[in-house]
């Protein structure tokens, strides 16, 4: 009898391992359709016996979704992958996060997670300026935008509906010497600000517009691709989302939702980031190409917990400067 227990025992711890690697992960992301496909199918090679079904969205989009489904008692999502630590920092707030203290982060610099575990920064997506190849004034200053030559010739993310747009609007105006100054000058130069990022590119690409605030992959993909645009860092420095990726407390599926955090953090997920276009989280991963050297870009600071407290406000102050 003692030798069937200790069979059963030897059996089960067996199983154990491979069970964590069998099943599905629900993921619910802001990633471009091909990233998160992409994301998906790595993580499934890696782990043939789950399978990954990803919901993709606008950030804000996505959270509508999430908070209507947690409402109504169904949540459907394991993992969170999206732009913003400002959400984050929210859903933390509401203990609807899963910490994960032992994910491994001896290869990430300070101050990129959280320091419970509550979520995890995946990569870097710096906001800058984005010009027309036709422009005659190439900027390489913030301040540059307030120049006559870029009047009426501005497109930019609203915060009222891109995430990105939010912290970078926060981290200027808490960055810049002008703070809200700056955006309220913009605004007297004709400065357009609607939708996402997406419409920046198709502006500036199209010559609509000359000049632009975008995130950094989208006009160095195109500009890969041949279209007439450039991206430039200014000096001042750049804002950053980090694009975390947290286990939700309802996950249905918590062991294969740690699995995929840990795919996200190492070394082969990180190189996945960068042959998508973006700049890793992860130090020691080379850089996409056309980007400058890593130690050239200067990413501005700002605390998410403060952002996070004064999101309406800056969201409310926004919209009276640009009349939204």
């Amino acid at each position: 009898m003692r030798a069937l227990i200790t069979a059963g025992l030897l059996l089960a711890t067996a199983l154990t391992p491979a069970m964590a690697q069998e099943g599905r992960l629900v993921l619910y992301t802001s990633q471009p359709n091909t990233d998160a496909q992409q994301t998906a199918d790595a993580f499934m090679e890696q782990y043939p016996g789950i399978t990954v079904e990803w919901v993709r969205d606008g950030t804000t989009q996505i959270m509508a979704r999430f908070w209507s489904e947690h409402e109504a008692g169904a949540s459907q999502a394991d993992v969170l992958l999206i732009a913003d630590v400002v959400t984050m920092e929210g859903l933390k707030a509401e203990g609807l996060l899963l910490n994960y203290p032992e994910a491994d982060l001896t290869a990430y610099g300070e101050g990129l997670h959280d320091e419970d575990g509550a979520y995890f920064s995946t990569k870097l997506i710096t906001t800058g300026i984005v010009y027309n190849t036709a422009a005659t004034m190439i900027p390489s200053s913030w301040q540059d935008l307030l120049t006559a030559e870029a009047e009426n010739q501005i497109a930019m993310p609203s915060p009222l509906t891109s995430g990105a747009a939010l912290i970078h609007t926060a981290t200027l105006t808490e960055n810049l010497a002008d703070g809200w100054d700056y955006y309220s000058a913009l605004a007297a130069n004709g400065a357009q600000a609607s939708g996402g990022n997406g419409g920046v590119l198709t502006a500036v690409a199209g010559g609509e517009k000359l000049y632009g605030m975008i995130v950094d992959y989208m006009p160095i993909r195109e500009a890969a691709n041949g279209a007439p645009v450039a991206f430039v860092f200014p000096e001042e420095g750049v804002s950053a989302v980090t694009e975390p990726a947290a286990i939700l407390q309802s996950a249905e599926n918590p062991e294969n939702a740690k699995l995929f955090i840990d795919f996200l953090l190492s070394e082969e997920g990180q190189q996945l980031a960068a042959s998508q276009g973006y700049i890793p989280a992860r130090d020691g991963i080379a850089l996409p190409a056309g980007y400058p050297d890593r130690s050239s870009i200067n990413v501005l600071g700002y605390d998410a917990a403060v952002a996070l407290a004064n999101e309406q406000a800056n969201r409310d102050r926004f919209g009276e400067i640009f009349g939204q």
